[in-house]
């Protein structure tokens, strides 16, 4: 049979190039050419950074406590999220090998179908250090965000604080898709919300952060618990950068994030009606787990409602290990910890402050963002920074907004005071060529003190 070619078919002269039907000039079929020639839209810059920049995209090749090697260039690391430093806790690594040996390295059953059994002892210790009824555990934020969020909007409502994480955001794109109502807020408006509350259909829910990823402080979150219980709504708190820094109040804390780490609601004295608090394990205890803190009969219904329960792999062996111990070494040593923590961050502000520099951080909790003056100074800042030994975050726009645009600094309890140190001179060198946001004259707040987070 003689097989007839299409003209799609047909080769293609271009010059001296002959172009197979199944190719683009640069070596990408039409199909790939369809996918690659899709605009980014507000992500270009990101992505232009990343191409470009060696501060984005990295491979470390190497670490030594808060020391990294990329390369043969060694920075002191101060884009970590493990706030605690337990990435780094000899207690934790070795309590890894008996877990392995016990349980293999990966547990492969859908958690439908059967969980070993550190996950229920990890639950039950996680709803008892919360003050929560009980906590269901999926492997991320990312995982509940894309799932839980519309489990419980179902076909209600959603409203979503402008400045809530991206994850949350992407949410809301799914709760959408499956016939939920979703609109957007600021919680410095929350008059408007609460005219929209009055109309909206049920389910309920208002979603913010916790401890904002950018800025480190806390939401209004009386004033939200007031509204929510007034309109029968279900207040949904992302505390990914919250959950085992900040906690309790009592008057022997060690220092003024409070006392064992149990999250922002315990921090700021609320209650859990009509609140559900999702976490992680990533940032205080370096595992990858992350949970659901609700009553009892709605975990149950996210065990049939909630897509990763069902269908997803679970969270390896080291990392339910690494949790499990990270929970005992914080009720013995986290305060102490804690303490660590909040020292070098209150160093890291008062250097800032000295230096008459602007930080969006009121709260003192270590998430340190510094604006520069030009946003378009952006790159050349994490050149110098990247060149003078430093790996901070550098937020472009759309990451925050244009007015925020600069450097942001994460301490761990594994950075060292020599550390600090440094990095506040290497700041005094870039804000001479890069200025950075200078600070407001009236304001002297003390940054330390935390009184902030107690009357938010």
């Amino acid at each position: 049979m003689t097989q007839v070619s299409s003209a799609a078919e047909v080769p293609v002269q271009v010059g001296e190039v002959t172009i197979s039907p199944s190719t683009t000039l640069d070596g990408f079929s039409p199909a790939w050419r369809a996918v690659l020639d899709q605009p980014l839209g507000l992500r270009s810059e990101l992505d232009r950074m990343r191409e470009t920049a060696p501060f984005y995209d990295a491979t470390v090749d190497e670490i030594h406590g808060r020391q990294v090697r990329i390369g043969d260039h060694w920075l002191t690391d101060f884009a970590s999220c493990n706030y605690l430093g337990l990435d780094l806790d000899r207690e934790v690594i070795a309590a890894v090998g008996p877990y392995l040996d016990r349980w293999g390295t990966h547990p492969s059953w859908s958690r439908m179908i059967a969980s070993p059994e550190p996950y229920a002892e990890i639950e039950a210790t996680l709803a008892d250090l919360l003050g929560a009824e009980d906590a269901l555990l999926l492997p991320t934020i990312t995982h509940i965000q894309l799932s839980v969020l519309p489990a419980l909007v179902a076909h209600g409502s959603l409203f979503v604080e402008v400045h809530a994480h991206q994850t949350a955001h992407d949410g809301a794109v799914m709760t959408a898709a499956r016939g939920g109502t979703v609109a957007r807020f600021r919680e410095d408006r929350l008059d408007r919300l609460e005219r929209r509350l009055r109309r909206a259909p049920f389910p309920r829910l208002i979603c913010v952060d916790g401890i904002h990823s950018m800025t480190g402080n806390a939401p209004p979150l009386a004033d939200l618990l007031t509204l929510a219980r007034a309109h029968d709504a279900l207040l949904y708190i992302d505390d990914a950068h919250g959950f085992g820094i900040v906690g309790e109040r009592s008057p022997d804390e060690s220092s003024p994030y409070g006392s064992r780490g149990n999250g922002i609601v315990r921090h700021l004295n609320q209650t859990y009606d009509n609140v559900v608090l999702i976490g992680g394990f990533s940032k205080a205890y370096s595992s990858l787990l992350a949970f659901v803190a609700c009553p009892t009969r709605v975990k149950d219904y996210l065990k049939s409602a909630a897509g990763p329960y069902i269908f997803s792999g679970p969270s390896p062996v080291a990392s339910l290990a690494t949790g499990l111990v990270g929970l005992q070494i914080n009720e013995r040593r986290g305060d102490e910890l804690r303490a660590r923590l909040y020292t070098l961050t209150r160093r890291l502000l008062d250097g800032i402050r000295r230096l008459g520099l602007a930080t969006l951080n009121t709260s003192g909790f270590p998430i340190v963002e510094i604006p520069l003056r030009n946003p378009d100074h952006a790159e050349d800042l994490g050149r110098f920074l990247y060149a003078r030994g430093v790996l901070a975050g550098v937020v472009p726009y759309p990451i925050v907004p244009r007015e925020n645009v600069g450097m942001r600094v994460q301490v761990t309890a594994a950075n060292t005071e020599t550390e600090i140190d440094d990095l506040l001179a290497i700041l005094a060198d870039a804000h001479a060529r890069y200025p950075l946001a200078l600070a407001a004259p009236e304001v002297d707040a003390d940054p330390g003190a935390g009184t902030s987070t107690g009357e938010v």
